[in-house]
């Protein structure tokens, strides 16, 4: 499967793909991530349901316009636009870090309805951000400045840390890949410079009005975003399912794929 079709937003060219048939579910990255994250999850899920995979602006195979605001309000406002473009009036939704604060947006601001919500590992409680997030946002422009080899390492290192039981390279490449380059190094600072917590500030006092089923899953040994944030969000939703994943770290994904796996289809198969 592949990102074959464009949407034209406000000038972004947003990348996406569909595959499969059935009740409709939308997965949506975060950051520095790419749809390529959840690619596996919407192959072994096509057969019931009919997936979405798409790349926020900013990232993976979507426009990196420098002149292009990537922050989280953008993208909020963008996914709920996207969810009209491909015309589905409540979609199952899956989201990994800024991706749930996106798809919270999305719901909360911008009138997006959704069948169900599973929140994996997702930015959404104040304090987040690792401590490399909060060192580079505060000096963008220098990293943006970093030599080429000297930029693949960090991001490299940046990234294997989201692991718990650690990449295979090919895992690493193809996360980091993105990042390379002329166009995507200063794309990956940039997203990190327009990082700002006040977009979660905004909708957080706002999760006990959520009236839709929610599920929370998170991975026991995550030191990007820690458990407690996941506890804090699911005791912030009503009625919110709470599961603990254990032996996986930020990238779940990749950490524990049988058993992520094993508990979204039961979840989407159970709404």
């Amino acid at each position: 499967m592949g990102l074959t079709e464009t949407f034209e937003w406000q000038g972004r060219h947003v990348r996406w793909g569909r595959i499969g048939s059935g009740p409709a579910v939308v997965f949506c990255h975060g950051t520095p991530w790419s749809s390529r994250l959840w690619l596996p999850y919407a192959e072994a899920l096509s057969a019931e349901f009919t997936c979405y995979l798409w790349d926020m602006p900013g990232y993976g195979e979507s426009s990196m316009d420098p002149d292009h605001r990537v922050s989280l309000d953008v993208q909020g406002e963008l996914f709920a636009d996207l969810l009209r473009h491909w015309g589905l009036a409540a979609p199952h939704v899956v989201a990994h870090d800024y991706g749930g604060a996106v798809s919270l947006r999305a719901h909360l601001l911008h009138d997006a309805i959704y069948a169900s919500l599973a929140l994996v590992d997702v930015v959404a409680v104040a304090p987040w951000g690792s401590e490399f997030f909060r060192l580079v946002r505060d000096n963008a422009e220098v990293f943006a400045t970093l030599p080429p080899a000297i930029h693949e390492s960090a991001v490299r290192a940046y990234v294997d840390g989201a692991s718990h039981v650690g990449l295979t390279l090919d895992q690493s490449d193809m996360l980091v890949t993105p990042w390379l380059g002329d166009v995507g190094q200063t794309a990956f600072y940039r997203q990190i410079a327009q990082a700002d917590q006040a977009y979660t500030d905004e909708i957080e006092p706002r999760y006990s009005d959520l009236n839709l089923p929610v599920a929370v899953m998170w991975g026991r040994e995550d030191t990007w975003i820690p458990l407690d944030r996941g506890r804090a969000l699911a005791e912030a939703i009503p009625d919110a399912q709470f599961e603990v994943i254990e032996d996986a770290g930020h990238l779940v994904q990749l950490d524990q794929p049988v058993r992520l796996a094993t508990r979204l289809h039961r979840w989407l198969a159970e709404r």
